[in-house]
């Protein structure tokens, strides 16, 4: 099988904003008189979109406050959402590498529609990507495979034909229920054994393995 696209998760795949997303919830909290979280916490409540994160931020006992908590905390993202964030080593590299290739490249995240936009474009806009979509309210979230899917038609590449990136087992089960070959990688949010058991098809510790990927790919085709 040769590749003609790769789909990236965003939040602990392209970009490590592990400590921003930890700054938007423990300022939603504080801000509504809770304690805060330490920054390991929010590993497990990234990656399942804003409400998710608030909805578990708070706990059941205060289910009451998730409106304001929301608002709090996308409005917080917008405004100082990035300060902390960097690219992962190596990402450079395979974004200069896939656009030597003249792959497609798209963005796939949770995060809200307008913070997935500007961290985009404020990170990674030295790359033309040919979709960028986050979640917008009323509309699917990963693993729904919709938005994914969606992707891959209005680029012209059927789903097998894509490489799906990401660092959660939300990630994995987006790309298996889009027909789509599944990559984990192990330097974002969680580990291997929730990749394995999501059935990532691949699970790498390095960019560059994507790059090695797709050069085994092509040679096999070549090779015909």
């Amino acid at each position: 099988m040769s590749f003609d696209g790769v789909m990236f998760d965003l939040d602990g795949t392209l970009l490590d904003t592990l400590a921003d997303i930890a700054a938007a919830g423990n300022h939603m909290l504080t801000t509504l008189g809770l304690p805060p979280r330490p920054v390991a916490d929010y590993r497990y409540l990234a990656g399942q979109g804003a409400p998710w994160l608030v909805e578990h931020a708070l706990g059941s006992e205060h289910q009451h406050l998730a409106e304001e908590g929301l608002r709090l905390l996308k409005a917080y993202q917008m405004v100082h959402g990035l300060d902390r964030t960097v690219l992962y080593s190596g990402i450079s590299e395979l974004l200069d590498d896939l656009a030597a290739r003249e792959l497609s490249m798209a963005v796939l995240s949770n995060k809200p529609h307008p913070a997935t936009l500007k961290a985009v474009e404020q990170k990674l806009g030295r790359w033309h990507f040919q979709a960028i979509q986050g979640h917008s309210p009323g509309g699917p979230l990963k693993p729904d495979p919709a938005a994914a899917l969606a992707i891959a038609e209005a680029t012209g590449i059927s789903p097998q034909r894509w490489l799906y990136v990401g660092d959660t087992r939300v990630d994995i089960l987006t790309a298996k229920a889009a027909g789509m070959f599944a990559v984990g990688v192990l330097w974002g949010f969680r580990d291997e054994p929730e990749l394995r058991e999501a059935g990532a098809d691949m699970i790498i510790t390095h960019p560059r393995e994507i790059s090695e990927l797709l050069s085994r790919s092509a040679g096999r085709i070549q090779s015909r």
